[in-house]
C-alpha cells in the first residue's frame, strides 16, 4: 500500500494575491480599464468588506482559543505548585492555593511565574534537568521585542500540556513555547505501533487537511520518523526535498527535518519530528539535549494518549443490520431477540439489541439487559400465558402477536413489580422484535425504589404468619450478613440475633405488632454471623385478614449504624471542643507573651553610629491571630549595622516560636561577616531543615557607617521605601524566593549609599495588604503616605517616631494581620 501524496499546489493557489488574475475588485477584461463607480465594482467592494469582517471574526476567535489554551496550561502549572506547598506546609489544597497567591503578591510577580519558579526549584526529575539546559541555550529577545513570558513558565506549560495526555495541545505548546525561538515552523508527534505503522498523535503548524491525510502511515513507508525508529537515534536532513523522503507537510514546509525517537523505560513508543522552512540548523550538543528533552515530553504524552484507531465493528449479518436500523427508528421501547445457539432442547431467547427508546420497567440500565437471556432478565415472564410463551409461539409459527393489555412482571431486589402494557411481537428471519408501550410510570417508580433502598440502606420483608413463608429482598440479606440463598429470620426469632441488652426492647416491639395489632418500630443491635454488630431500626405493620387476624406482616429494616456512631462522635466532639478551646486560649496567651518578650509593641529609639532607629509593632486585632512578624537592628562585631524585618507564615504558638528561631539564627549567621544575600541563603536552609513546616519572608540589610553604603537582599518580602529630599520611592524588586520553600536557593543582592537626611522604612505586609488591591497599588499608596508623614513631622528622633505612628494610624490595610514597622534615619 502506498501513501497518497498531497498534490503540488499551483503558484496561483499558494499566492492568490500575486497570480495572473490578481487585480482590483470588479476589474474588466484585459486591456479594458474598470470604470470607477460601476455597479460591478461596488458589488465587489461590498463582498470584500464582508470577507474582511468574516476574517476579523475568525482571527478574534482564534486568539480567544489561544488564550484559553494558555490559561489551561498555566492552571496546570499552578496546581503543581499547590501540590508542592501541600507537601511542604502539611496543609489542605485550598489553604495552599491561598498561600501561593499571597506569596506571589509579596514577591511582586504573577501567580503563574511564582508557581513555575517554585516547581523548577523543587523538581529533580530528568525532564527538569534537561529543561534547565534548554533555558541556558535559549536566545534572549532583542531590545525592540516586547518582553516574553518567563522561560520557566513556558517550559512548565509545555510539560503540563504533555502530561495531560492531549497530544494535539502538547504539539501546539511545544511549537509555540520551545521551537519557534529556534526557527522551527511545524512539529509532529508520531505514535509507533507493533505492526511498524505510525499514527499522527498530534501536530502543529500544518494545514488541517494535511494532518488528516497523514493520520496513518502504513508499514514499509520510508519516512524520517520511520528512519529514526529503525536507527534508534535522531536523524536529520538539511532539506526534505534533498532527502527524497515522503512526510507530512512535504509541500508546505520543505526545509530541514529532524526526527528524534521518543521512548520511556528503554522502549520506543513514538517520534518527535521538527520542521523548518529553511535549512536544518547546526546540531550542537546543547541543541541535541534540547530536542531530547522535548522528545521525552512527547513520550510522556504518548504514554496516556487515547487516540488509537478504534476496533472495527463486529461482523454482523445483513438481516440483523436491517432490523436494527428499523427498530432504532421506533418511538416505543423494543427488544430484538435471537434463539440462543447453545440451547438444543428448550427454546431460550437471547436479548441481542434494544433500541434507543427502550425503557426497562424494572428500572435497570440497558447495559444490564443486552446480552442476557429473556428469562434471566424477566424470570416472571415464564408464567402461563406470559411473555415467554407468546415469544415461543411467534417464533414457531411466524404469526405476529399483538395485544392492548398484557401483564408484565419483574423482580426488583426480590420484590415483584408488575405493570400493564401494549405488546407487539413479530418474527424477522432468525430474530424477533418485541415492542411494548407502558401505560404508567412503573419504570420511574422502580428506579426510584432501587435508589432509595440503596441510599437509605433499607431492606424490605413480608412474612406470612400462617404458612411461615418469608420474602426478603437482596438488601436485607446483606444487612443481616447472610448469603442470598440463606433462610430468612422469622420475627419471633429476631431476639436470638440481637444483643442481650436489647431483647426486652424487641419483645415490646413484637407485642405491639402481633398482640395489639398496631404498627410498631424499634432500634436494636444486630449480632451478625460474621461477628459484626450493626445498629438496626425495624418498622412493621400487620395486614389484617378478613377475620381481623394478623395474617401477613410487612416491614423494613434500616441500617442506622452510621447515624448512631455520628451521634456518639458528636458527643465526644463536644467534650473535645470545650477542651480544645481552653487549650487554644492558653496557647494564644503563651504566644502573645513570647512575642512581647522578644518584640514589645513600643520600643524606645536606638542610636547605632550615625543612624536613628525607631520601631513600632501592632499586634493582630484578634488574640488568636498572634503572628510571626519580627525585626532586628544591632551592631555586628565587624562594625556594620544589621537591619532586618521578617514575617513567618501562619499564626499562633508555631509562628511565634518560628519567629524566635529565625531571628536568633540570623543573628548568629551575621557574625560570620557574610553579605545579606549569603545570609538569606543560609537562613533558607535553616528554615527548610531545622524548623517544622515553616516558611517566611524577610528583608536583610548591612550598613557600613563610614561609607554610608547599604547592601540588601530580600526573600519574597515587600521592598523597603526610601525617603530622600521629601520624595519617597520603593527600592527595586530584587529576585529571591521565600524562606523554607526549597532546600537550596540563591538571592539577588543590591546596594546603594544612604545620605544624611535620608529615611528608610522597612515593614511587613500587614501595613499595606488589601484584599482588593495589587501589591504595586499598595506600594504606591505607601510611598504617598510616607511623604505625607514626613511633611507633618518634626526633625530628629522624635520626628521619626511621629512618622511611624502616622503610618500605622493612616494605613489603608484591611486585613487582621499583625504589623512590624522599622524606621531608619541618617543623621
Amino acid at each position: 500500500m502506498t501513501v497518497h501524496q498531497p498534490p503540488e499546489q499551483s503558484a496561483a493557489g499558494r499566492h492568490p494575491s500575486t497570480g495572473p488574475t490578481a487585480g482590483a475588485a470588479g476589474a474588466g477584461p484585459p486591456g479594458v480599464p474598470a470604470t470607477p463607480g460601476a455597479p460591478p465594482a461596488r458589488e465587489s467592494e461590498r463582498e470584500a468588506t464582508a470577507v474582511g469582517r468574516l476574517a476579523g471574526t475568525v482571527e478574534r476567535l482564534r486568539l480567544e482559543l489561544d488564550r484559553a489554551e494558555a490559561h489551561a496550561a498555566g492552571r496546570a502549572v499552578v496546581e503543581m505548585a499547590v501540590g508542592v506547598l501541600v507537601e511542604r506546609l502539611r496543609c489542605g489544597p485550598t489553604e495552599a492555593a491561598r498561600q501561593l497567591e499571597s506569596l506571589a503578591e509579596r514577591s511582586g510577580t504573577s501567580t503563574l511565574a511564582f508557581a513555575a519558579d517554585l516547581v523548577n526549584q523543587s523538581a529533580a526529575d530528568e525532564i527538569s534537568a534537561l529543561a534547565r539546559g534548554f533555558v541556558a541555550g535559549a536566545a534572549e529577545p532583542s531590545a525592540d521585542t516586547p518582553p516574553a513570558e518567563p522561560v520557566s513558565v513556558r517550559l512548565r506549560s509545555t510539560e503540563a500540556d504533555a502530561l495531560a495526555g492531549d497530544a494535539a495541545a502538547a504539539a501546539r505548546s511545544m511549537l509555540e513555547h520551545a521551537l519557534r525561538p529556534l526557527g522551527a515552523a511545524a512539529v509532529a508527534i508520531w505514535a509507533a505501533h507493533p505492526d511498524l505503522s505510525l499514527s499522527l498523535a498530534g501536530s502543529a503548524g500544518f494545514p488541517a487537511e494535511e494532518a488528516r491525510r497523514w493520520r496513518h502511515v502504513p508499514p514499509g513507508v520510508p519516512t524520517p520518523a520511520r528512519r529514526a525508529l529503525d536507527e534508534r537515534s535522531a536523524v536529520g536532513y538539511p532539506t526534505l526535498a534533498d532527502a527524497s523522503l515522503p512526510s507530512i507537510g512535504q509541500h508546505e514546509v520543505r526545509g530541514g527535518r529532524l526526527a528524534v525517537p521518543a521512548g520511556t523505560g528503554g522502549r520506543l513508543i513514538g517520534v518527535l519530528e521538527v520542521c523548518w522552512h529553511d535549512a536544518l540548523p547546526e546540531q550542537s550538543q546543547s541543541l541535541q539535549r534540547q530536542f531530547e528533552a522535548l522528545a521525552q515530553l512527547a513520550a510522556a504524552t504518548l504514554e496516556t494518549w487515547g487516540g488509537q484507531e478504534p476496533p472495527g465493528p463486529e461482523p454482523d449479518d445483513r438481516q440483523f443490520g436491517e432490523l436494527r436500523q428499523l427498530v432504532d427508528g421506533l418511538l416505543d421501547p423494543c427488544l430484538v431477540l435471537r434463539l440462543s445457539p447453545d440451547d438444543d432442547h428448550l427454546p431460550r431467547f437471547l436479548i441481542r439489541h434494544v433500541n434507543p427508546a427502550f425503557v426497562d420497567f424494572a428500572g435497570r440500565p440497558t447495559g444490564a439487559i443486552v446480552g442476557t437471556r429473556l428469562l434471566e432478565a424477566y424470570p416472571l415472564a415464564a408464567e402461563p400465558g406470559g411473555l415467554a410463551e407468546k415469544v415461543e409461539h411467534v417464533f414457531a409459527t411466524g404469526e405476529p402477536f399483538r395485544t392492548h393489555d398484557m401483564h408484565l412482571a419483574a423482580l426488583v431486589d426480590g420484590v415483584p413489580l408488575t405493570t400493564r402494557a401494549q405488546v407487539s411481537i413479530s418474527r424477522h428471519g432468525t430474530h424477533l422484535a418485541v415492542v411494548w408501550r407502558l401505560g404508567d410510570g412503573t419504570p420511574r417508580v422502580a428506579r426510584l425504589l432501587q435508589h432509595a433502598q440503596r441510599l437509605g440502606r433499607i431492606g424490605g420483608f413480608e412474612e406470612n404468619l400462617g404458612t411461615r413463608q418469608i420474602a426478603w429482598n437482596e438488601t436485607l440479606f446483606e444487612l443481616h450478613g447472610l448469603p442470598p440463598g440463606a433462610s430468612p429470620i422469622p420475627l419471633d426469632q429476631l431476639a436470638e440475633h440481637a444483643h442481650p441488652d436489647d431483647r426486652h426492647t424487641i419483645g415490646r416491639f413484637l407485642r405491639t405488632l402481633l398482640h395489639h395489632r398496631r404498627p410498631a418500630s424499634t432500634a436494636f443491635r444486630l449480632l451478625r454471623p460474621d461477628g459484626v454488630t450493626r445498629h438496626i431500626r425495624v418498622v412493621a405493620e400487620p395486614v389484617p385478614a378478613p377475620d381481623s387476624s394478623p395474617h401477613i406482616v410487612r416491614g423494613a429494616y434500616q441500617d442506622i449504624s452510621a447515624q448512631h456512631w455520628t451521634e456518639v462522635a458528636l458527643a465526644a466532639t463536644r467534650d473535645q471542643l470545650a477542651q480544645s478551646e481552653q487549650q487554644a486560649a492558653e496557647r494564644s496567651r503563651l504566644a502573645l507573651q513570647l512575642q512581647h518578650a522578644i518584640m514589645p509593641p513600643a520600643r524606645g529609639p536606638l542610636d547605632l553610629h550615625d543612624l536613628h532607629v525607631a520601631v513600632r509593632y501592632r499586634p493582630a486585632e484578634k488574640d488568636h491571630l498572634v503572628g510571626g512578624d519580627w525585626y532586628d537592628a544591632l551592631t555586628l562585631p565587624s562594625g556594620d549595622v544589621m537591619l532586618c524585618v521578617g514575617d513567618v507564615s501562619g499564626h499562633g504558638i508555631e509562628a511565634a516560636t518560628g519567629m524566635v528561631a529565625l531571628r536568633n539564627a540570623l543573628r548568629g549567621l551575621a557574625a560570620t561577616g557574610a553579605g545579606p544575600a549569603q545570609l538569606l541563603s543560609w537562613l533558607n536552609s535553616v528554615t527548610h531543615h531545622l524548623t517544622d513546616n515553616v516558611t517566611a519572608t524577610a528583608v536583610c540589610g548591612l550598613y557600613e557607617p563610614g561609607s554610608g553604603r547599604l547592601r540588601w537582599a530580600r526573600a519574597g518580602h515587600p521592598p523597603p521605601v526610601l525617603l530622600r529630599g521629601g520624595r519617597a520611592g520603593a527600592l527595586p524588586q530584587l529576585g529571591g524566593i521565600l524562606l523554607g520553600a526549597v532546600d537550596q536557593a540563591d538571592y539577588e543582592e543590591g546596594e546603594f549609599v544612604l545620605e544624611a537626611g535620608d529615611t528608610l522604612v522597612m515593614y511587613t505586609d500587614g501595613l499595606i495588604e488589601r484584599r482588593d488591591e495589587s501589591l504595586q497599588a499598595s506600594l504606591t499608596n505607601l510611598t504617598g503616605l510616607v511623604e505625607q508623614a514626613h511633611r507633618g513631622a518634626a526633625a530628629g528622633v522624635e520626628g521619626l517616631q511621629d512618622q511611624l505612628d502616622h503610618l500605622l494610624r493612616y494605613s489603608s490595610a484591611d486585613t487582621d494581620d499583625d504589623t512590624c514597622l522599622v524606621g531608619v534615619a541618617v543623621r
